[in-house]
């Protein structure tokens, strides 16, 4: 008996005039459903090079700072200032590696503007004091070299951070659809007080370096003040910013960034513990906004995890 076909599911049973039915690709409904601004590829390959440069920098500052050796681009009178700098970076690199898994630049900004901060104040301060870095105070080959492709390096991210960021508000946005993950309402008194206590303690190092450095437990000169007063202006940042979004979705990357950078800076003190006062109030202080960005950030992770929004 021949085989005969259902002429109902085929195209040519349509009636005459009457369009064919268009199948939509997952990737282009996903895209539609999600809106907002597409991630540009000039934001994208900052966010994986400067993974990578922090990731080999921030390892060799924290290891050297593990053997209780100073190394950087300046002269400081204890290695925690340079291991600390170093598990910021170490921290923040598995977010940057996530950004560009995010389709969206709304996923990634919690963690690009602190990045930018962090990039614009590094090389800021170090032009401003270049007069202590190594590269002009003199050292040993390797310091000189490091001070100055410290300098370099920074220099040019700077550049491609600032034009790329202005080049992606630039990309027209669309209205969001997709679903939200807000935060729970519990979580944002003590969030917005772990934003304030960086971003204040960093503004002060930053601007006032002098007088804020006699806030930090263990010993540190101005240059030191300065580098740790940008990050964490950059944490406070990002903390607030996280909080300003409201949505869990829109914060994946930093996510991961929030506990690294926690979990690399309490190995290093824990190594260093002896030369930090423990009985001073900022050292208390301390304790509490590095476990307050573990929390956080681990938490967040635990939630969108249990949400039934989609996975990158």
């Amino acid at each position: 008996m021949p085989h005969q076909t259902d002429a109902s599911n085929t195209p040519e049973s349509a009636e005459p005039g009457t369009p064919a039915p268009v199948s939509v690709p997952p990737a282009t409904a996903r895209t539609a459903a999600s809106g907002g601004r597409r991630l540009t590829a000039g934001v994208a390959m900052l966010a994986t090079a400067v993974a990578v440069t922090s990731l080999l920098v921030g390892t060799l500052l924290t290891a050297v700072s593990l053997t209780g050796h100073v190394f950087g681009a300046w002269p400081s009178p204890e290695s925690l200032t340079p291991g600390l700098i170093g598990a910021a970076m170490l921290g923040t690199a598995p977010g940057l590696f996530a950004v560009r898994r995010a389709g969206r630049w709304e996923e990634a900004r919690t963690l690009l503007h602190p990045l930018a901060i962090a990039l614009v104040g590094l090389f800021t301060v170090g032009l401003l004091n270049v007069g202590r870095l190594y590269v002009a105070e003199g050292g040993t080959v390797l310091s000189v070299l490091f001070s100055l492709g410290w300098l370099f390096v920074l220099g040019l991210l700077c550049v491609w951070a600032v034009i790329s960021l202005a080049l992606q508000h630039l990309v027209p946005a669309e209205p969001l659809n997709a679903p939200a993950v807000p935060l729970p309402s519990w979580s944002k008194p003590p969030m917005a007080v772990l934003g304030s206590a960086w971003l204040g303690i960093g503004t002060g190092l930053l601007i006032r370096p002098g007088f804020w450095a006699d806030f930090v437990p263990w010993n540190t000169n101005r240059l030191d003040a300065q580098a740790l007063g940008v990050w964490a202006l950059a944490l406070g940042v990002g903390v607030l910013g996280a909080l300003a979004e409201d949505d869990l979705t829109r914060t994946r990357p930093a996510l991961l960034a929030l506990p690294g950078t926690a979990a690399a800076m309490t190995v290093v003190l824990a190594c260093r513990a002896a030369h930090v006062d423990w009985t001073s109030g900022p050292a208390l202080s301390l304790v509490f906004m590095v476990t307050g960005l573990l929390c956080a950030g681990g938490s967040g992770r635990v939630l969108l995890s249990r949400s039934s929004a989609p996975h990158n």
